[in-house]
């Protein structure tokens, strides 16, 4: 689907999207698109009933200026009485518009969370717009704060590879410093039995491209994503596409099956074999070998990956990286059980949590409870994972 901006609509006031990468959980949203061009991954819950369209450049300017005006509005509170106080922001929201109030509150995140360090451009694929037109609004949002330190975008592999280097360059030039591609994986026949909409080829094109323009790079692996069939080819796969790549990040996002998304059909049939936990961490630990000759970082920076310490830069961390899933591996099972269960409900961050005699306890009584054991523990997880979604 392709989409065009809405050039007879009138302006209804500061938009955001639903969704944003957990990195840029600090950043001022600004919606320059609406939902999803391609919208047929058979893994994404998000956009599925939403029309795609591109926001009028001249509305995403009015959003960047209302947050500006705001923020200008509290940076003046803030220097006259030495800080702003619940009672002051509650009498912005009372004396403003209702119409208003979205853009008030993404200043207010921004200012006193966010530091004012960064903005993402929302949604799906903001790189589809013209790059002219995207030039236009960095432009705007640089003028208008020219201390923010980063601008990012989420964008489509097949998107950027038809984007010119100079076009490219350009909306870097202009202050786009980082681009979130979700790959997912790098094997073809994982892709098409998704419905990804992209090839490994264009994987590879596209983050050359991203790297080349000097303009930052995210990576998105998605592990499981190829069942129990397709799950060595796929860990194989999407480390050859980015050793050639050569990420700045490679950012990991465990496949979850909620039963909105049009895998889980494939799932409750029996045609999709989804990975259990032993199964996801022998495939990242084959992914995490074949790495080889980069230099990205890897982060685990998502509630559904099982080993949220599972970070490290390349090459250096390798083989710490490579430890820690060996670890869980060589478990017993009931070790294992605990360490899925305590992480699934939040009791566990990391793996060295498991160490902690108070958590390790709530852990097993959470077991005892509900009565979990090593045979059902998958079931049970998976079922604990759609609550992320």
């Amino acid at each position: 689907m392709t989409g065009h901006a809405e050039k007879s609509r009138e302006y209804e006031g500061f938009e955001q999207g639903p969704i944003r990468p957990p990195s840029e959980a600090e950043s001022l949203l600004i919606r320059v698109t609406r939902n999803c061009p391609w919208n047929k991954c058979t893994f994404c819950p998000v956009y599925k009933t939403a029309r795609f369209s591109i926001r009028p450049v001249e509305h995403v300017k009015r959003d960047i200026d209302a947050v500006h005006a705001h923020v200008t509005r509290l940076t003046a509170m803030a220097e006259q009485t030495g800080g702003v106080t619940r009672e002051d922001l509650r009498g912005l929201y009372e004396e403003g518009p209702s119409s208003d109030r979205q853009a008030l509150a993404a200043a207010i995140d921004w200012v006193f969370v966010g530091k004012m360090r960064s903005v993402f451009l929302q949604d799906a694929n903001s790189l589809v717009v013209k790059p002219a037109a995207l030039v236009e609004i960095l432009t705007h949002l640089r003028e208008r704060f020219p201390a923010i330190e980063r601008i990012t975008s989420y964008a489509r592999s097949q998107t950027v590879a038809r984007i010119s280097d100079d076009d490219l360059r350009a909306i870097g030039e202009a202050g786009l410093n980082r681009i979130h591609i979700g790959m997912e994986s790098g094997s073809d026949e994982v892709l098409k039995r998704v419905r990804k909409g992209v090839t490994k080829a264009e994987h590879v094109e596209a983050g050359q491209k991203v790297k080349r323009v000097g303009i930052e790079l995210s990576e998105y692996v998605m592990p499981g994503l190829g069942g129990r069939a397709l799950s060595r080819v796929h860990a194989l796969e999407s480390a050859d596409a980015l050793n050639r790549i050569d990420a700045d990040f490679i950012r990991l996002r465990t496949l979850a099956i909620p039963g909105s998304v049009p895998l889980f059909e494939e799932y409750d049939r029996g045609e999709f074999d989804k990975c259990t936990d032993l199964e996801v961490a022998e495939e990242t630990l084959a992914f995490i070998e074949a790495l080889d000759g980069v230099t990205s970082a890897v982060r685990s920076d998502h509630i559904l990956n099982l080993f949220g310490d599972l970070e490290g830069v390349l090459p250096g961390d390798k083989d710490r990286m490579i430890g820690l899933l060996r670890r869980f591996i060589e478990m017993t099972p009931e070790r294992r059980m605990l360490y899925q269960v305590g992480r699934r409900c939040g009791i566990f961050e990391r793996m060295d949590d498991l160490g902690d005699a108070a958590r390790a306890g709530e852990a097993d009584r959470v077991c005892r409870q509900f009565g979990i054991t090593p045979a059902n523990v998958d079931a049970v997880t998976d079922q604990l994972m759609r609550r992320f979604i």
